[in-house]
């Protein structure tokens, strides 16, 4: 590693134009390179679920993990940390030195649009899971980022929004997980779009204090892209890296700045610092070294692991008695739903990438029963929502006949300059020849159905869709938003009905010219004829009641939850409940499968056999849940965050700005804090999960008194009272009644996971970190901690915690 003396003497050998263009990306994912100091450009890529690289390419594959709330879930920090390593081993395959990932921000209300890219509701599990994820990646020579800092927990006007947030609140609930991931060594933070009580965070203070004077951070802060909206106010705070380049507001006006003194030399020089270790890091500072030699691992290891997380992260919330099934005593099962078929793999927005492969439900529940019992699948009632991208099961090259797409780039004459065939008609960043003025999508559609299809464009600017030649849509659709995630990932659908014949051939032809500031995706839809409810719930009734067991899968869309909007409400769309509640009717035997990143209502959730939830259980979840619903592996899952009957039940739910602000009035109480203060009962708590066994809370011991400043351990003695083996994850939390400062009602501390055969006694250890006690003194600036009695309690959720055990915390000396 380079010291900081020859840190200094490289910074001497730039000129200010080159130190200047270093603080600015060279293209959207890439940085600068600089012969002068032999530095080479390193490149990002979006995380957490997969590293996509620095193209959206459906060509350029990438391994598919479980969504960040399904990795919470799972509570298993060593696991955790293995898949970030495969993350990083994915990165180095494409040439990736940065992902962009973990995301650390909290469920502050159920209706985040985004909440299956973040880990929980609670800072102390987000920091502990971002961590270990950390740890994972960075270990590979790969840098992690934690993102979006600091209190970006929700879509709304996420650009522009003010968050409003108590100092205390914010550092003991919103900083706390950055805190946890520069503890792990983190080497990079990304500022994001919002405002912090009146300043945006990419020019914020809080970019100096706490992240480099408190907690020393060396590393690089990085903006979100499209971030940087100023030039002196951003140039004087703690940010290093303008993101994506080359265009932007430091380059020329930065320099100008120095010139005439309103940004000082040092400020740039400490920015190039930060920028120089960090290349040096990752090794593209120097001399070319060597490869590493880093194995890749297996891609039948590779899809091992990820199938073991996304049954670690399944999350068992209801059984009577009839999970797991036995594969052998089974003749017929009937696996009922759209999402069945279709499992969603990942959330929607900048973190999607194309997978490798896909297992869905049905495939799973199928390949554990080949030659065993027999599958049968019903659709059930059509999913609410846009129609999914046209891919290869539903069309073909109308040049070549190869299952997908005819990508054309036309000129303002409509001279082709480019053709080739695609696999599917998702292209977001279509290839720009020189002259490129219109991007075309042909394809020969094959569809099974005869009835009024959907079909849909995607996208800004002059946009029209043809069938076998016949104008179906034509117009102008101006781009109404500034988020960029909207315009380039999830631009807006626009639909049309078209009669199709089953057995035909008709031909699509779906334009869109090109046009400034609007992006370059295009996106083609289709879906078939929406079956009539009645007839499709008849027809799922019928096969659940002659059938052994039903397993029936329901799910949001990306209508639901995906980057850039927020929730509107919490249920199901479509038919969703009635599907389920006519199944469970029809079959006691019934297992209802949820298919989403974060919480939604569940009103038939009593009349169900079994519900799992399946999170975005990423590219081998179906497989996964075969797994978990046969017995071959126990469901392993913890709720991460607290999921409300109804979202009128729900303490916390504003994500809303009113005048451009968003006030956190809530304070620390957000999650189950909430629920507590607020002495109400949500349908399934906080750490909430069951396995295959039962489990009895038998002892809790610990010392009488503890020093304040110290961390300490207790003893929780659990039984399994069952007849399987299984793992139980022992929560802690803190109590502090009479306290002379507000505090939660509880608030967890710790927690460990311990095994345990049928009958076996067990004990978990767990650590107690002395900040848990600890609490920001607004008015002196700094922390404190109270001394006094406090309570220890343990238990398996937030909302059952059966032992308990006072403590006297001594002043420190």
């Amino acid at each position: 590693m380079t010291d900081e003396d020859e840190l200094d003497r490289l910074i001497d050998k730039l000129t200010a134009e080159a130190k200047v263009r270093l603080l600015t990306g060279a293209d959207t994912w890439r940085t600068a390179a600089e012969p002068a100091v032999e530095l080479r450009p390193w490149v990002m890529s979006d995380g957490p679920a997969g590293v996509r690289g620095p193209s959206w390419d459906e060509r350029h594959t990438a391994v598919l993990l479980p969504s960040a709330t399904a990795l919470a879930a799972t509570w298993d920090e060593p696991l955790v940390e293995r898949l970030g390593s495969l993350l990083a081993l994915e990165a180095r395959r494409k040439g990736v030195h940065v992902v962009l990932a973990p995301n650390l921000n909290l469920h502050r209300s159920p209706l985040g649009g985004r909440h299956f890219e973040c880990l929980s509701e609670d800072p102390e599990l987000t920091g502990r899971m971002g961590a270990a994820l950390i740890r994972g990646v960075q270990a590979q020579g790969v840098a992690a980022a934690a993102k979006h800092y600091v209190a970006n927990d929700s879509e709304t006007d996420r650009l522009t929004v003010d968050v409003r947030v108590g100092e205390r609140a914010l550092r003991e609930v919103y900083l706390a997980p950055f805190e946890a991931a520069v503890a792990a060594g983190v080497r990079v933070v990304m500022a994001g779009y919002n405002a912090v009580n009146g300043t945006t965070t990419t020019a914020s203070s809080l970019l100096v204090t706490p992240l480099r004077t408190e907690w020393g951070f060396d590393g690089v802060v990085v903006s979100d892209w499209g971030a940087v909206r100023t030039t002196h106010e951003t140039a004087r705070a703690g940010l290093d890296l303008a993101m994506p380049g080359p265009d932007g507001v430091w380059g020329e006006a930065l320099l100008r700045a120095v010139e005439r003194g309103e940004v000082t030399q040092d400020a740039v020089d400490a920015k190039v610092r930060n920028v120089l270790r960090l290349a040096d890091w990752l090794g593209v500072l120097g001399p070319v070294g060597r490869p590493s030699g880093r194995p890749r691992p297996r891609p039948a290891a590779v899809r091992a692991l990820v199938r073991r997380a996304a049954a670690a992260g399944t999350v068992l919330l209801a059984n009577r008695d009839v999970l797991p099934l036995d594969a052998g005593g089974l003749t017929t099962v009937a696996v009922i739903g759209p999402r069945a078929a279709r499992t969603r793999s990942q959330g929607g927005g900048s973190a999607g990438v194309f997978p490798q492969a896909e297992v869905g439900v049905l495939d799973g529940i199928r390949g554990r029963l080949r030659g065993r019992a027999k599958v049968v699948h019903v659709p059930g009632p059509g999913l609410a929502g846009p129609p999914p991208a046209l891919d290869g099961t539903l069309c073909t090259d109308p040049d070549s006949g190869a299952p997908g797409v005819l990508l054309r780039v036309l000129d303002a004459d409509g001279v082709e300059l480019l053709a080739e065939h695609r696999s599917c008609a998702r292209q977001l960043e279509p290839p720009m020849p020189p002259g490129a003025h219109t991007v075309e999508i042909r394809a020969q559609l094959h569809p099974r159905e005869t009835g009024a299809w959907t079909l849909g464009i995607a996208g800004f600017g002059r946009m029209s869709l043809r069938l076998d030649g016949r104008e179906l849509l034509a117009d102008d659709f101006p781009r109404e938003t500034d988020d960029p995630a909207l315009i380039h990932v999830t631009p807006p659908v626009h639909t049309v009905t078209a009669d199709l014949t089953a057995g035909t051939l008709p031909l699509l032809v779906a334009r869109r010219e090109l046009a400034p500031d609007t992006g370059r995706a295009v996106i083609v839809c289709a879906s078939p004829p929406v079956p009539d409810t009645a007839t499709a719930l008849d027809a799922a009734v019928r096969e659940a009641r002659s059938s052994d067991v039903a397993i029936v899968v329901v799910g949001t869309t990306e209508d639901d939850e995906c980057e850039g909007r927020d929730r509107v409400h919490l249920r199901l769309g479509g038919d969703q409940d009635a599907l389920v509640r006519a199944v469970a009717a029809a079959n006691p035997r019934t297992v209802a499968i949820v298919n989403s990143g974060g919480p939604v209502e569940l009103p038939w959730r009593d009349e169900v056999g079994a519900l799992l939830l399946s999170w975005f259980p990423g590219q081998e979840g179906g497989a996964a849940l075969a797994d978990v619903v046969f017995g071959l592996r126990e469901p392993g899952g913890r709720l991460p965050t607290t999921w409300p009957a109804t979202l009128a039940d729900a303490p916390v739910t504003s994500t809303s700005p009113l005048d451009g602000r968003l006030e956190y009035t809530e304070g620390l109480h957000i999650g189950h804090r909430a629920w507590l203060r607020a002495g109400r009962t949500p349908a399934y708590w906080f750490g909430h999960g069951l396995g295959f066994t039962t489990w009895d809370y038998e002892e809790l011991g610990g010392p009488s008194e503890v020093e304040a400043g110290e961390s300490f351990g207790v003893r929780v003695r659990v039984r399994n009272t069952g007849a399987r083996p299984g793992r139980e994850v022992v929560q802690v939390y803190l109590a502090r009644p009479g306290g002379a400062v507000e505090y939660p009602q509880r608030w967890l501390a710790g927690y460990a996971a311990v095994h345990a055969r049928a009958g076996q006694t067990v004990t978990a250890v767990v650590r107690v970190p002395a900040r848990a006690l600890r609490h920001w003194d607004e008015r002196a600036g700094r922390w404190r901690t109270e001394a006094g009695s406090f309570r220890v309690l343990a238990g398996p959720s937030a909302g059952h915690v059966p032992l308990s055990l006072e403590v006297e915390l001594r002043a420190a000396g």
